[in-house]
Parts: structure tokens; sequence; C-alpha cells
């Protein structure tokens, strides 16, 4: 696959990509509204879409804000239905097959074959090895401070802009990019923010292992992990890693980021990760028991079914099976397995 993108975009305005793209954008979703309307209406949704990317006439349309509050208070902002079309229709034309391949193998967010579960798992490989080698070693913890909020539009177009030479493509990512206002933070909610996320830490990605030459360092989205020999080796990388974000990215380190000692283990990925075991971080239970007794009580008062209340669970279920957490899943679920 070449490296830069030059004559692709007219060959990917196609019906059949818009249509793979909303059967993408759907999943999940087809009880909604806004899909059901949509869907009535398929075929001129998308020979319109086709013909206003093809055009230059498309316009990004208004947000849907609102507040949700776990795992801790963020604001969503939703895009129309046509609107997420488009984003996924750009990621698995342009993001996926052209950014995707040039990130390092530990980094985990929004990429296929990945995700979290894989990010604590090689995590705790690590530390093992890590202990194999060295016998003691630190553990570097870095967060960014609310990272979407701060990414800069400007470095992030400039990042862009490297390897995208295609004209339209320029004038349809700067479409999506302008779709928020001012030149600070990306819109949570969006495919695309996602994805732009990966792209502008990549930059850090590729410092740390190429320049500062870290063989053990893992990223999920703005949740970094560094394994080194010694506390002297963790500070270096620390003050280096600080350094080049502000500089490069005008992004800083929040007070979540420290140095431990190995015995301490790693809070990663909502697991609580050591070489030995990997077990459900506390706020994670306590979320999910006040969630099942305010189901409970919807039950009771027939504002909630069961098949509701399992489609709900069956994700938390799917990440705790992950840990050692038979005995939770036993105590909560009444489950076996």
């Amino acid at each position: 696959m070449p490296k830069i993108i030059r004559n692709k975009y007219d060959e990917a305005v196609t019906f059949n990509k818009l249509l793979e793209a909303h059967k993408k954008a759907r999943k999940g979703k087809r009880e909604k509204k806004k899909v059901t309307q949509f869907e009535l209406i398929l075929e001129d949704e998308l020979l319109n879409l086709e013909k206003e990317l093809r055009s230059g006439t498309y316009k990004h349309g208004k947000y849907h804000t609102f507040q949700i509050y776990e795992p801790k208070e963020r604001t969503i902002m939703a895009s129309e239905y046509r609107d997420r079309v488009v984003h996924q229709w750009y990621v698995e034309n342009f993001i996926k097959p052209y950014f995707v391949p040039q990130f390092i193998d530990t980094t985990y967010a929004c990429i296929e074959g990945r995700g979290m579960h894989k990010a604590s798992k090689d995590v705790q490989i690590a530390m093992r090895r890590a202990r194999d080698k060295w016998n003691r070693y630190y553990i570097l913890k870095m967060d960014v401070t609310k990272y979407f909020k701060n990414i800069d539009k400007r470095v992030l177009w400039d990042i862009l802009k490297r390897k995208i030479k295609d004209r339209k493509l320029l004038w349809l990512t700067r479409e999506i990019l302008l779709s928020t206002e001012g030149m600070l933070g990306l819109p949570l909610g969006n495919y695309t923010s996602q994805m732009f996320a990966n792209i502008y830490l990549n930059e850090l990605d590729q410092f740390i292992k190429h320049k500062l030459k870290c063989k053990y360092y893992f990223r999920y989205m703005d949740d970094m992990i560094i394994l080194t020999q010694n506390k002297e080796m963790a500070q270096y990388c620390l003050k280096n890693i600080t350094n080049f974000l502000e500089s490069n990215l005008r992004l800083t380190l929040n007070s979540k980021t420290k140095i431990f000692k190995d015995i301490q283990g790693v809070n990663f990925c909502g697991y609580k990760i050591n070489e030995r075991r990997m077990k459900i971080r506390n706020t994670s239970k306590t979320r999910m028991k006040r969630k099942l007794k305010k189901y409970t009580e919807l039950l009771k008062e027939n504002k909630i079914t069961l098949p509701e209340i399992q489609r709900s669970i069956a994700g938390w279920l799917g990440y705790v099976k992950h840990a050692d957490s038979y005995n939770l899943r036993k105590s909560m679920f009444y489950i076996e397995g």
C-alpha cells in the first residue's frame, strides 16, 4: 500500500461503498428512529450522498449534544445519521488502508484484532518478560490531560496533510474537522474522532519506539505504559515524552501520570494487572452493582425487560471474563464458567 494518498477519492465515491458504510454504521442501532427513517428512502439517501461527495457540495450537519455520567461525566456530540455514514466511508476507505498499517504493534484502540483485552494481556506478558530480564523493573504510567478536548486541529491537519495529497480528500477532511467550532478539540462520539486521535498520538508512538527505543511500550488511546529497567530510565522517558508532547502536539500529561515499582502492578484498560493476576478494578465493580440495583427496580416497575438488561450487561460480562473473575461473576450473576 502506497504511503501517500493520491487520486483515490473519486474511485472510492460509489453507491456500493456508501451502502457498505451504511451497513457498518447501523450495527447495533437498527431500532433507532434516525436509522429507520434513513432506510425508508435508502437508495435516494445514498445517491444524494454520492452526488454531494462527488461534486464537493456535501456539508456536515449539526450535532446533538448530551451528557453521560459513566464511567465519568462527559459531553457526547452525536452526528446526524447521514454524517455517520460518511464518517464510516471515510475511515474504511482512507484511514484504515493508509494510516493504520503504519501504527506500531502495541497501540490498541479502535484497531481490528486488538482492543482492550489484547492490550491488557500483552502488558501482563511484558511484565513477566521484564521480571525475567531485569529481575526488578519500574512502570511509567501516563495519561494525557483531557485528551480529546485538547487535540489541536491545526497540528492534526499538518499531520494528515503529510500523507493526504488528494485535493478532494483534503476538502472532505477539512469539512469533518471544522464541523465543530474552534481549533481545539474533537467531538466525542464521532468515529472519525477516534481514528484522528489515534493518528495524532501515533506521532508520540513513533518517537517512543524509534527515538527513545522503549521496547515495552503500550498505548490504548491516551492511556500509556512503559516498563523500564530502573527508576532513572523511567524519569528520563517521562522528561522526554513531556517535552515532545508539549513541543510537537501541544498536550500535557495529567496528575495520574506516575512511576511505580513493579510490585505495585498497574491499572490499564480497566484491569488491575500484575505478573500473576488480572483483576477487575473496584470502581468497575461498584458501577455494575449500582446498575444492577437500578435494573432490578425498573424490572419490578415493568419499565425494562429482561432481554434489555441482558443486552446491557453482556459487554461487561465479556470484559470481566478476561480477568480472574469467576467468584465475582458467580456472586453477582449466579453463573457458571
